[in-house]
């Protein structure tokens, strides 16, 4: 048992927080070293982003673990890199790396967000947004005291934050399912979220009194959502073109072609 309340006192919270490079340091060399965000939703760093922010603000009202706000800090950090990567070697096609757009069911019409938020064509509408954002924060909390030291206020930053991390997994969710493939989604990424929602559930429920409500519940919700993730791996895989590679490649040593036709020496003798 001391083993037990070891761990959780001391290498928990390093865990967390240097979690956010565990998670996604393959991601960022995977995208760098081929050189294309295809496959991967440009939502992720949004959502961690923005989660991030709130968290931070959250802090300054509710006083939660020292260790998540050093978390939330070093997410922004790393999903600012991220971000820049993956806008860096975006592939041509916006589809590649947008869950939400495509056809309508039974149409042939487009979904598109408004004013295309998170699909512009410019790399720079991305960080004028976070800037307006951390921004406005700022203000509010340091000009106008009245609205940030209230309990509705404080709530409310930590209800968006962490509801907000919760749908993390989503936007990866659907473009697998659009796309009948994880290709691009990195399996090392997947497997340090499902390590990481066991280990922070374990850190939020064992330091009960410093840890707030909101983070257990929003914390059961994205595990739920990363088992399905992992659900999807496994009935995705890369896609049907990578089987199609596969099986063209088993092929070629047996005489048979990529359209599945065998060779047939037909020269005269």
């Amino acid at each position: 048992m001391w083993l037990v309340s070891v761990a959780m006192e001391y290498a928990a919270p390093l865990f967390l927080i240097i979690s956010p490079i565990l998670s996604y340091a393959d991601q960022i060399y995977s995208i760098q070293r081929t050189k294309s965000s295809a496959g991967f939703s440009l939502d992720i760093p949004l959502i961690m982003l923005v989660a991030s922010i709130f968290k931070v603000f959250y802090w300054f009202g509710a006083y939660y673990s020292f260790p998540l706000l050093l978390q939330a800090m070093m997410m922004i950090g790393v999903q600012i890199l991220l971000l820049k990567v993956a806008l860096d070697h975006r592939p041509q096609s916006p589809v590649d790396h947008t869950p939400f757009s495509g056809q309508l069911p039974g149409g042939h019409s487009e979904l598109r967000r408004p004013y295309d938020f998170w699909q512009w064509k410019a790399t720079r509408p991305y960080w004028t947004f976070l800037a307006y954002l951390g921004l406005s924060l700022f203000l509010i909390h340091v000009l106008i005291p009245p609205i940030s030291n209230s309990e509705f206020y404080i709530t409310l930053l930590g209800f968006a934050g962490l509801g907000v991390e919760a749908f993390l997994p989503v936007p990866q969710v659907l473009a697998n399912q659009r796309s009948k493939s994880c290709k691009g989604f990195r399996l090392s990424v997947l497997t340090a979220w499902l390590l990481g929602d066991a280990m922070k559930l374990s850190y939020f429920f064992y330091n009960g009194s410093s840890v707030p409500w909101a983070f257990r519940v929003c914390g059961m919700l994205q595990c739920v959502c990363d088992c399905y993730l992992g659900v999807q791996y496994w009935m995705f895989g890369h896609g049907q073109v990578s089987r199609v590679e596969k099986a063209s490649a088993a092929n070629s040593g047996d005489g048979v072609d990529g359209w599945g036709m065998k060779d047939i020496d037909v020269r005269l003798s």
